[in-house]
């Protein structure tokens, strides 16, 4: 059986995302997660932590996952191939966690908010340090910014929410690898006698 706390971040989660995060009252969230208030604010100072927990657990757990694959030793055409497949894969499979943070991240507290745009930073650098990597070795184009094109993107998938269901003819995998595979594409070099 889940935690207390991961019971109430669960059920916190799913009400954020289907009423929006000021439509939900704390009593709602531990009606759901089966506990009670006492419980919620053993663990959670308020529903500010909560939403703070719920996608600060999706960005660590892809950092880690990140960190995985930028250390590895394959090529770094491969290595940024597989975060790309992967950060699709993970905002998919959590998509509720993703959606919530962005349409409600302004109820954050300032200190709250400045944390996770901090945290995403990290993990755009790290992305971003693959992009370099690859363009200091010469695999990939260096006529594109490496900060331009990890923008480009994570634009992409951050807008993965507007428009993919499960139920769509592909599978999370498949949007990843066509995404990788464009990001890839997208670094190859410029012949130099193209126009």
């Amino acid at each position: 059986m889940a935690s207390v706390p991961e019971r109430l971040i669960d059920a916190a989660t799913r009400l954020f995302a289907a009423k929006g995060f000021d439509r939900v009252a704390v009593q709602d969230i531990v009606d759901l997660a089966g506990v009670t208030k006492g419980a919620m604010y053993h663990y959670f100072g308020s529903k500010d932590d909560l939403l703070h927990e719920i996608y600060g657990s999706l960005l660590r757990m892809q950092t880690e996952r990140l960190d995985h694959f930028a250390s590895g030793s394959a090529p770094v055409a491969e290595r940024l191939h597989a975060a790309a497949v992967d950060v699709v894969v993970t905002s998919v499979d959590n998509f509720d966690q993703a959606k919530v943070y962005f349409r409600s991240a302004d109820h954050l507290a300032e200190d709250k908010r400045r944390e996770m745009r901090a945290e995403r930073r990290r993990y755009h650098e790290r992305f971003r340090s693959l992009v370099e990597e690859g363009q200091a070795s010469g695999v990939f184009r260096t006529d594109v910014p490496a900060d331009l094109t990890v923008h480009y993107f994570f634009g992409t998938v951050h807008h993965l929410g507007q428009w993919y269901s499960a139920d769509g003819p592909l599978s999370a995998k498949q949007v990843g690898r066509h995404f990788a595979d464009l990001l890839l594409a997208s670094l190859r070099p410029v012949p130099e006698d193209s126009p």
